[in-house]
């Protein structure tokens, strides 16, 4: 006899909507996997960067914005386009997503001069914008609540497991077969999972029929989003914290080839390694939050500011050094320790919002982590290095997330009277956060 899981509600009640273990597990796999396409898609493009500046004599200012653009786009319309697909259908607007994405990295892969590849890039930009915030919106719906924390690390800690492999993979076939072999692996491990998808997961065995009652309740939570400094802090201080880290991740690979002298193949596969140490950093930092915060979650936000300051030395004592071995193993430290905010940053904005508007709070969530980090953070670096260089630009780089830790600071200072703001007796007991029950 089949094991089924009972989905739950952002208001907290059962849903009788029984899902097979297996079936889940399934639904899991194929939008994870497409979570990986989407930041291979987004990430081959760092690993042929040393390529595309030769042969287009492109600045790296120019670079840089190949880059920022998709992170811009994910910023402006994470939050517009999960509001249509949750009208739309999930599943169909994840299937549509994976499409625009995959056949706008084949346009890469033929464009002939920069205008195309920007033009392209931007189409990426557009079709990755919403993955992250509707994907797992569709893994929460069939599994039940008790997963839902570690269902949530694992899947963002996959998309630095996706750049890792579009990095590493992307250099390799650059390497071998061209840069634009790159680009249409990449294209073509998408449409693969996108032709896939819509024929195991369907619609009607993941939206509970009671998600319009839940929506229908969700205007006037719809102003926790942003009706308290603490969760406006958290926005901010997770988004000045990923500039850090993006714009490590993206310049890395050129970072390698300029003053470690590595072939493109061997910079992808450097840099690959970095990026996995962030992704499990991502996942034990979390960890480690949640055990020390499961009595007082406002440690949450004190080890988030440990984290900031963490890799805040780690890496600038890392790009002080002159190439070499200590300093890679130092850069590996300071990205373990600065991808660990996600965990508290997440934690945080999730207690502080309305439980039937989450998914639009991560949405917005999103959109600071791009628009403060993601995308900000590769074009600036990408200026300042034509002006003082790569190297000097990175060690200016980690001085952001001291002020990361400070805006973290101020939420620190306002998250108790922001929680207790949350608990009126209108919300009840259900309403309460988990960590806050006795």
């Amino acid at each position: 006899m089949a094991t089924y899981l009972a989905s739950a509600t952002d208001e907290g009640a059962d849903i009788a909507h029984s899902i097979p273990r297996r079936y889940a597990w399934v639904v899991f796999a194929l939008t994870f996997g497409l979570l990986i396409s989407d930041y291979m898609s987004r990430q081959v493009l760092n690993a042929v960067f040393p390529l595309l500046k030769a042969e287009w004599a492109l600045s790296d200012s120019q670079l840089g914005l190949l880059s920022g653009i998709v992170a811009l786009m994910v910023g402006l319309l994470t939050f517009p386009l999960s509001l249509l697909a949750d009208r739309f259908g999930r599943v169909r607007s994840l299937v549509l997503m994976a499409v625009l994405w995959s056949l706008a990295t084949l346009g890469c892969a033929v464009a002939e001069n920069y205008p195309q590849m920007f033009i392209a890039r931007f189409l990426v930009g557009v079709g990755e914008a919403a993955y992250g915030s509707v994907g797992i919106a569709v893994v929460v719906a069939v599994f039940p609540r008790d997963m839902r924390s570690t269902l949530a690390g694992a899947f963002m800690a996959g998309g630095m497991f996706g750049s890792v492999l579009g990095m590493a993979l992307g250099g390799v076939l650059a390497q071998h077969l061209g840069w634009r072999w790159a680009f249409a692996g990449m294209a073509l491990f998408g449409l693969v999972l996108a032709a896939l998808y819509p024929l195991i997961v369907k619609e009607a065995r993941i939206a509970p029929k009671c998600a319009q009652q839940v929506q229908g309740k969700a205007s006037r939570p719809l102003r926790t989003l942003y009706s308290s400094r603490s969760v406006i802090a958290a926005y901010i201080g997770s988004g000045l914290q990923l500039f850090v880290g993006g714009t490590v991740i993206v310049w890395m690979p050129s970072y390698l080839n300029r003053y470690y002298a590595m072939s493109t193949d061997r910079a992808g596969a450097i840099a690959a390694i970095i990026v996995l140490c962030s992704g499990v950093g991502m996942i034990l930092c979390a960890m480690l939050c949640d055990r020390l915060g499961r009595q007082r979650p406002d440690r949450k936000i004190s080890l988030a500011i440990a984290y900031c300051l963490g890799s805040c030395v780690l890496l600038s004592i890392a790009f002080a050094l002159p190439a070499g071995s200590a300093q890679l193993v130092l850069i590996c430290l300071g990205m373990m320790i600065a991808a660990g905010t996600n965990g508290p940053s997440s934690a945080m904005v999730a207690n502080l919002t309305h439980a039937s508007v989450h998914g639009t709070a991560f949405a917005t969530l999103t959109l600071a982590n791009n628009l403060l980090g993601l995308a900000t953070g590769p074009l600036i670096t990408g200026r300042v290095s034509d002006l003082i260089g790569l190297h000097a630009a990175f060690q200016l780089v980690p001085l952001i997330s001291i002020g990361a830790a400070a805006v973290f600071f101020l939420a620190k200072r306002h998250y108790h009277r922001d929680m207790e703001r949350l608990q009126t007796p209108a919300q009840g007991d259900a309403n309460v956060p988990q960590e806050l029950k006795p």
